[in-house]
């Protein structure tokens, strides 16, 4: 699997590129969709889906352009599916005080799931706490966190539908899926998991 981080997107929120045999995943399209078709284009790939990891707005800002260009469907977990066409859910109208919506994406998604990619598999792992919604995408060694999970810290948890005492649950709940794993988060840098949460006295 070959990642590309597009960073830095809309409100410095990391957009990745995944591929696999020439098939690619956008994972958070907070960059511009025709950069992001580009990139996909000049690795000879095709787009086969837009993952997303959360319905934050800085997350999901070239959603429905991305989606009008390429034609490929979005995926969300079941319990984000509404944070994107409500500008209070996703917390656009929080910081600018206006509206901003987006469609809301095809797919729903709950913990367990796999979605293939080329000859590779992605797992769905759902990472409450940050939002109802959020989820982590495992595929191999690599592991996109989304906000659930930085380089030495965590995403905010005040905003609509977010919960610290279960985020702090998930926290420690990711220590069981290995040390070896490489966190790509939705801002920052990359890191070793079992460093990450070390940082967090976890």
């Amino acid at each position: 699997m070959e990642i590309i981080n597009l960073f830095p997107g809309s409100f410095a929120s990391n957009c990745y590129v995944l591929i696999s045999q020439k098939h690619a995943a956008i994972v958070d399209p907070s960059a511009n969709a025709d950069k992001i078709l580009s990139v996909i284009e000049q690795k000879g790939a095709i787009p086969d889906m837009i993952l997303l990891t959360h319905g934050h707005f800085d997350h999901i800002m070239s959603l429905d352009d991305l989606r009008d260009k390429s034609g490929v469907p979005a995926y969300i977990h079941r319990d984000d599916a509404e944070l994107p066409e409500d500008a209070q859910k996703n917390a656009f109208h929080y910081f600018f005080h206006t509206e901003r919506t987006y469609r809301r994406p095809e797919r729903e998604l709950q913990d367990g799931d796999t979605i293939p990619l080329g000859e590779e598999i992605i797992r769905v792992i759902h990472t409450p706490g940050h939002t109802r919604g959020s989820v982590c995408y495992q595929c191999g060694n690599l592991l996109l966190t989304g906000d659930t999970l930085f380089d030495g810290g965590y995403g905010r948890y005040d905003l609509y539908g977010g919960n610290g005492e279960v985020l702090f649950q998930t926290l420690h709940g990711m220590k069981r899926l290995g040390q070896t794993l490489t966190i790509y988060p939705g801002h920052g840098a990359s890191a070793n998991l079992s460093d990450a949460l070390h940082a967090l006295h976890i």
